[in-house]
């Protein structure tokens, strides 16, 4: 039968990573490539959507997404209501916090894990939050789902969001005893940060302590808790997040194609996204304007090629994770054998 650990074929034939824009036409290109790799290799006879459908596993209808920030992940929560209404579950998101802890000590995972399975059935809960493992803890398993994005698009935006004037304003009125940022700081464009080898722009590998709120590691979300997921672009929090992904994860979305991503959802995940992409598009408009940043200037190419030579390892799980979903899609336009 197919693998389903499909990883170990990654390092030989992975997707090559793409560097422009991602147009329609790439978008299906990448759908091409997946499947061209997965024929010349003969595993495209034995894919069969049931080994790659990790929802049968879960033991229970609650589903936890661990969301991964500035992935679009506002949009999909807005998305995620509207579909609490129309496939009858209940929806949960926890409070903004002062300092959001995304790594927590097993007692507080514990805890975390107990208040989720004392949720009513259907429900989704959402939260920033590395993976938690809940059968550790003698509870059933929920439905994993998360997002990602390409890493260096990413960091760019996070970088811009954290000095856009409304999230300070925003973040006063949650926290009014919290200074106002140095103008200098403020002002200051990623390129020039990048090319000033400003230590907030130079992702050294394998890292492990830079300051709160550091997005660099998209890994962290699906790689887990443990001190070994830290270090930073490393082989290890990489393979340990391919892992989780292939094994704990119904669907990990993709931000830059959020077609496929949507029917992957709806197929896989039906109880709770039949009618995912309809309402999707048809409210589309009223959802893209959440969080959208007009005071992020463009980025070059150049610069953007400067910063992912050092993403590496986070790029190739970006990759991964691209091409489990479109395994996953390939798998559901099959006929059934």
């Amino acid at each position: 039968p197919f693998p389903v650990s499909a990883g170990a074929n990654q390092s030989h034939h992975p997707v090559e990573p793409q560097h422009h824009h991602h147009n329609h036409q790439e978008l299906i290109g990448n759908l091409h490539h997946t499947y061209n790799y997965l024929k010349s290799t003969g595993q495209m006879q034995t894919l069969k959507a049931t080994e790659l459908n990790n929802t049968r596993r879960a033991e229970v209808p609650i589903i936890f997404f661990n969301r991964v920030p500035k992935v679009g992940s506002q949009t999909f929560m807005e998305l995620l209501r509207r579909l609490a209404v129309r496939n009858d579950y209940t929806f949960h998101r926890d409070v903004v916090q002062r300092l959001e802890v995304i790594r927590l000590a097993p007692e507080r995972q514990q805890e975390l894990a107990e208040m989720v399975m004392d949720l009513p059935v259907p429900s989704v809960y959402v939260k920033h939050v590395c993976y938690t493992n809940f059968t550790r803890f003698g509870l059933p398993m929920p439905i994993y789902v998360n997002m990602v994005r390409d890493p260096v698009e990413r960091i760019i935006s996070w970088y811009y969001y954290v000095r856009a004037p409304w999230y300070y304003v925003e973040r006063k009125q949650a926290f009014p005893d919290l200074p106002l940022p140095d103008p200098r700081w403020l002002k200051k464009d990623f390129e020039t940060c990048v090319l000033q080898g400003d230590p907030e722009c130079t992702y050294s590998q394998n890292a492990v302590h830079e300051g709160i709120g550091d997005h660099r590691r998209q890994t962290l979300f699906f790689c887990g808790h443990g001190e070994e997921c830290l270090p930073f672009n490393s082989a290890g929090a990489l393979e340990r997040a391919k892992y989780a992904v292939e094994s704990q994860y119904a669907v990990v979305g993709v931000l830059e194609d959020l077609n496929t991503t949507l029917t992957v959802l709806e197929k896989y995940v039906p109880r709770f996204f039949t009618g995912a992409s309809s309402v999707y598009f048809n409210e589309v408009n009223v959802l893209q304007k959440i969080n959208k940043n007009s005071f992020k200037p463009p980025v070059s190419e150049e610069i953007k090629d400067l910063v992912r030579r050092n993403f590496t390892k986070e790029i190739e799980f970006y990759q991964f994770c691209k091409q489990r979903l479109y395994k996953q899609y390939l798998a559901t336009q099959l006929p059934l054998n």
